[in-house]
């Protein structure tokens, strides 16, 4: 399995570059990528363009194949190119990932999709995708239909849905699927990481 982590940088709400954005003492992007390091040994970056603070990482860094196609282009730019026949696809501002939830994610080895399904509905990052769902994803794109959760939908693939009861023990607060979109989330993942009384998802 290939770890993808989709960094595109349209950043809109946040009225910054997210990426760059200091969390618990390091950016946002090498916080994310620091975990997949841990799990996966080949990672892709993929991005909306060249981004030259990335010259030089260990990692390929992919710019979309797809131009403007939002998560959908991003997933299908890291399905194409990964190695593996199956990708866990993170976004690079989830600063809570923990690796037992993603291990519990990947652990199917049949399942061609395989997503949360929180309170907040089906999750399309912290999930896994494999080959099998290119084809979808064209028929997607052509049709202008960007909503990633349809692939959990798509006939011919095998779908797993794992609900939120599942990964309460790992990660009770949910917090491996939070990411940050606006300064208000910054703030409370900085205070977060901040109290005396927090435990990193993998060390609880």
């Amino acid at each position: 399995m290939t770890g993808v982590l989709l960094a595109g940088g349209k950043s809109r709400r946040m009225g910054q570059d997210k990426r760059w954005l200091e969390v618990g003492g390091r950016p946002l992007l090498h916080r994310v990528l620091s975990v997949l390091e841990g799990l996966f040994q080949e990672i892709l970056i993929v991005v909306a363009e060249p981004l030259p603070e990335l010259e030089g990482t260990a990692h390929r860094v992919i710019t979309d194949l797809i131009p403007d196609r939002a998560t959908l282009g991003g997933l299908y730019t890291g399905l194409s190119c990964a190695h593996g026949q199956r990708i866990f696809a993170v976004g690079c501002d989830m600063p809570f990932l923990s690796r037992k939830a993603i291990a519990h994610m990947a652990a199917d080895p049949q399942a061609d999709v395989v997503m949360a399904e929180l309170a907040t509905g089906l999750q399309p990052l912290h999930a896994v995708y494999s080959k099998s769902c290119l084809p979808h994803m064209e028929r997607m794109v052509k049709a202008g239909r960007l909503t990633v959760q349809d692939l959990a939908r798509a006939s011919g693939l095998s779908v797993r849905i794992v609900p939120a009861r599942d990964l309460r023990s790992i990660d009770p607060e949910g917090l491996s699927f939070m990411n940050v979109n606006t300064p208000a989330d910054v703030e409370f993942a900085r205070k977060l990481l901040a109290s005396r009384d927090f435990h990193e998802p993998d060390e609880r």
